[in-house]
């Protein structure tokens, strides 16, 4: 069976190698996350629902560029499956100027537009003033977050997913540190609340991206690629990155941005709503860093053996990675249907916010099968540098399917802020099933010809 095949036992193998890190990696950005959060919240109510608002309009807009991003990921991928050395520093240089470029055209939006959407928004003057400052303090680490990414996804499909884990495992700490300081007020500095979140992220992206050219350029087969070195712009290879990357950095956007917009329709229910959905989201966000580490595996596995045009081998790669996807989902699933209450109060000592986030976190446990389905084939897809019928399917999904059911099940099914999170499920549901028959689709099609993939 396959399930018990030497060629199975060896692929999970090279798969956990390549995951594992990804997976430790991940935690600790989202567990950044989550004790800006959670470290907000003990400030105060206030502060835990400026940051929520805050947290929902970046976050959408953060991972969706960040998509864009990651595009060199399959890029480098197919060239080093290729053996062709010349082009990675190359990709990887106009990669970083594209990540500055896209950091500064950020900040202006921000600038321009983040006070009419707060002007849509319910809000209190003072959680209007948190969010608004919380995020003026992130903006000052958008540049080194950006090129951190760039670097990541070099890095990362060279094999040195340890040395990533590893930065981003000992920056944890750091930023925690920062933020007891700035939001609490310690060695001298003001006590700045849920602001103090923002401060401490923006000086954590500063610190990471420095120690990313420091060991990229210590490192001997990662230095021998010179890719700090000055090739000119290209905008051919930019317009290439960008074909690529625009699809995925908008179907990103459209999964992420339907969390934010679920989260100001919510905010008309009060600040407990909203901080008792940001608590769950947060950790929901939190447990989708597995089926999102597989992904980005399968991503790098896939992307390899496609650039070789060893497609068999790429075929078991993803056969392989979606079984183990499903295996742990099913784990963190009884988990969190036994332990929702215990989670929402490490969110808050609030009664009524543990009871609603509890409530949401129940949403949580069907959440887990559909991301475990979903997340993997997105980054088996984007190994074949498929990135435009992901880009439909999560339009269709959660903008035509998922928010108009929501809306629905407020308004005329009495179900208030509990039929948004009804209508995400059917959206991540119809994402899966969309993105199941394209691959399908593309691994049937790719040895015969009839599917080309992209150059």
């Amino acid at each position: 069976m396959f399930i018990c095949s030497t060629e199975f036992k060896k692929k999970i193998r090279l798969i956990l190698q390549v995951m594992i890190p990804i997976f430790i990696t991940q935690v600790a950005i989202m567990s950044m996350n989550f004790f800006d959060t959670v470290m907000s919240g003990q400030a105060g109510t206030n502060d835990l629902a400026g940051v929520a608002i805050g947290a929902n309009i970046w976050m959408p807009v953060f991972t969706g560029l960040n998509g864009v991003l990651l595009a060199l990921t399959p890029i480098v991928a197919h060239f080093r499956g290729a053996d062709d050395k010349q082009n990675i520093p190359v990709a990887v240089f106009n990669g970083i100027a594209l990540a500055v470029l896209l950091s500064m055209a950020t900040i202006a939006s921000g600038f321009l537009l983040l006070p009419r959407i707060l002007d849509t928004m319910t809000l209190t003057p003072i959680v209007r003033r948190i969010g608004v400052w919380y995020l003026a303090a992130l903006a000052l680490g958008i540049i080194p977050l950006f090129v951190t990414n760039v670097l990541r996804a070099f890095v990362d499909t060279m094999g040195y997913t340890q040395m990533t884990m590893r930065l981003f495992a000992l920056t944890l700490p750091v930023n925690v540190f920062f933020n007891w300081v700035f939001i609490f007020g310690k060695l001298g500095m003001p006590a700045l609340g849920g602001i103090g979140a923002g401060v401490g992220s923006a000086l954590t992206c500063w610190l990471l991206a420095l120690a990313f050219v420091v060991l990229i350029n210590k490192i001997p087969e990662l230095s021998s690629y010179h890719i700090f070195a000055w090739y000119g712009l290209s905008w051919q290879r930019i317009k290439k990155h960008l074909a690529l990357g625009i699809p995925m950095g908008t179907s990103i956007f459209f999964e992420t941005s339907i969390f934010g917009v679920v989260a100001l329709f919510i905010s008309k229910f009060g600040t407990a709503p909203i901080a008792a959905h940001q608590a769950a989201m947060n950790f929901t966000s939190l447990l989708y860093m597995l089926p999102l580490s597989f992904s980005l595996a399968l991503t790098i596995l896939v992307g390899v053996e496609v650039g070789a045009k060893r497609y068999a081998e790429a075929r078991l790669f993803a056969k392989t990675g979606r079984y183990a996807s499903w295996v742990v989902a099913t784990i963190f699933a009884r988990f969190l249907f036994t332990c929702r209450y215990y989670v929402a109060g490490l969110y808050s000592s609030d009664s009524e916010i543990i009871s609603l986030a509890g409530h949401f976190l129940l949403y949580d446990v069907v959440f887990q099968f559909c991301d475990a389905t979903a997340a993997p084939i997105q980054g088996i897809l984007r190994g074949y540098k498929d990135m435009k019928a992901p880009f439909y399917f999560a339009l269709i999904a959660y903008w035509v399917i998922s928010l108009p059911l929501g809306l629905g099940l407020d308004i005329w099914g009495s179900q208030g802020p509990y039929g948004y999170w009804q209508g995400l499920i059917a959206g991540i549901f119809f994402s899966a099933l969309f993105l199941t028959f394209r691959l399908k689709f593309i691994e049937k099609n790719v040895q015969t010809g009839k599917w080309v993939v992209p150059k």
